[in-house]
């Protein structure tokens, strides 16, 4: 029964701190709250994986009405992975963040910084739990309004405008979404997830509906920065605060790729995807989107730009695997999903560690920084070599099973493209590593230099750790993705 309340005490527990942390007094004491609730959504999540590990499926009926009338909390093996991500990462990210954030946050500004960041992993994790497509939006708004007010505490004037730029974007991805669903509900009268997908296939050949999946495709392609609708995000990244880069690269985009995979295998079903051109186009798009933003990865002379435009390079690779719409394909979308965050919020973490001690992420500021910060240094490279795909790390696991999904496909183009991917990045990663170990330092520009502190190596070297674990040890991973996939696509049983 309590794996039950599970889903919802998930939610529930950070959106109650929200406010509690607001009015606490600025100091160290919103940090602290934060971070035991933070811990404790994460062992939830943790538990919660574990009663879905048998293949059960959750379902929690909000105040007692039942579905469809009432508002569903359904988890399976697909959701209860994304919610682990999302509660690791929060949990990893908020003691990393005492230090970064009095370093880049005024002391004034600090409560509502810990409440805005409740208020986004509230979002981010009702948008996991819930089975309800309507309360999924509900849920996409907090996460997007806390997001826009935290990346406008960036230190610069220019988070503003990036802040401004991801509201634009983010509310046009909203409302597209919003429409398709109000379409979907003028055709079916239902919102909850399981009785649509029951519902939509008699319908299938009606215009109203395909214009309804159109519009949440094009919504959420906004919201998961797929090229090209990826403009908001390096400036999101580059000028949010070093805490925020670290949270949103792990957490945001992969949360809307779940909710694509769910919207399109769930919700529409299959066989709805195998009578439209989606698999096309999705391949059409993120081949170019691999390698154009790798291409313009390398040519950064920001490194969190640089790693910014190599996300969206990465998004292509996730949707490489629904792209593809077979087992094998779905399957290392989630495992990409899940490697991404953690390779991701390692190279982010670093560099926010920097930023700490010279106060810029600036390449050419970098120089021989290395030898002053060997264990950040060393962080970078672990994370680096696992977003290339090195054997031994959790990156190559994911581009594995992208070669053997398309080789079972005989795409050969596709293996192509994940090769030179590959080597591209390579190049951008390599750019980091020569900038900070073999230029030339300025002595007397590195005067005083020292190592990052413990509260900011320590969760940087657990994630980086946890490439190289997840890189070996795959039954977590890969084995919760096979079995997501046998519940989202029918083929799979």
């Amino acid at each position: 029964m309590i794996e039950a309340h599970l889903s919802l005490l998930i939610v529930v527990l950070p959106l109650l701190t929200a406010p509690i942390v607001a009015i606490l007094p600025n100091g160290r004491l919103p940090w602290v709250v934060s971070t035991l609730v933070s811990f404790a959504v994460f062992a939830m999540a943790c538990l919660q994986l574990f009663s879905i590990s048998t293949g059960n499926i959750i379902s929690y009926e909000l105040g007692g009405w039942s579905p469809p009338w009432g508002i569903e909390y359904r988890i399976d093996a697909a959701n209860a992975l994304v919610a682990l991500i999302v509660a690791g990462i929060a949990a990893v990210t908020l003691p990393y963040a005492l230090h970064s954030v009095e370093k880049e946050i005024p002391l004034k500004q600090q409560s509502l910084f810990y409440s805005a960041f409740m208020l986004c992993l509230t979002g981010l994790l009702g948008i996991t739990q819930t089975g309800d497509i309507f309360n999924l939006f509900v849920f996409l708004e907090i996460s997007s309004l806390s997001t826009y007010a935290l990346i406008s505490l960036g230190r610069k004037r220019q988070a503003l405008t990036a802040a401004y730029q991801y509201l634009i974007m983010g509310t046009i991805g909203a409302t597209f979404f919003l429409i398709g669903v109000g379409l979907l509900y003028a055709m079916t009268g239902s919102l909850n997830m399981a009785d649509l997908s029951a519902r939509l296939p008699a319908l299938v050949e009606h215009r109203t509906v395909q214009t309804a999946f159109a519009f949440i495709m094009v919504g959420f392609a906004l919201k998961l920065a797929l090229f090209p609708l990826h403009l908001w995000l390096p400036n999101a990244y580059t000028y949010a605060p070093s805490v925020i880069t670290v949270f949103l690269a792990a957490t945001a985009t992969k949360v809307a790729v779940y909710v694509m995979l769910r919207v399109i295998f769930t919700v529409f079903g299959f066989s709805f995807i195998e009578e439209t051109p989606t698999d096309e186009m999705f391949l059409l798009l993120c081949v170019i989107g691999i390698l154009v933003m790798s291409v313009y990865a390398i040519y950064q002379q920001d490194s969190k730009r640089l790693l910014a435009y190599s996300s969206v390079a990465q998004i292509g690779y996730m949707m490489l695997g629904l792209g593809f719409g077979s087992v094998l394909g779905v399957t290392a979308t989630l495992v990409h999903l899940f490697n991404h965050a953690l390779m991701k919020g390692a190279l982010f973490m670093a560099i926010g560690a920097i930023v700490y001690r010279i106060g810029s992420s600036r390449i050419d500021n970098m120089a021989g920084l290395g030898k002053y910060m060997p264990w950040t240094f060393a962080a970078i490279v672990i994370g680096g070599l696992s977003l290339i795909g090195v054997p031994g790390t959790a990156g190559f696991i994911s581009k594995w099973y992208l070669v053997l999904a398309a080789i079972e496909q005989q795409n050969w183009l596709i293996v192509g493209v994940i090769l030179i991917g590959s080597l591209l990045a390579v190049a951008y990663v390599w750019k980091l590593i020569e900038a900070l170990y073999f230029k030339s330092a300025d002595d007397s520009a590195h005067a005083g230099i020292k190592e990052a502190p413990l509260m900011l190596l320590i969760p940087t070297w657990i994630l980086v750790l946890a490439n190289i674990y997840f890189g070996l040890d795959t039954e977590l991973t890969v084995g919760t993705a096979e079995q997501a996939v046998k519940l989202l696509l029918p083929v799979a049983n």
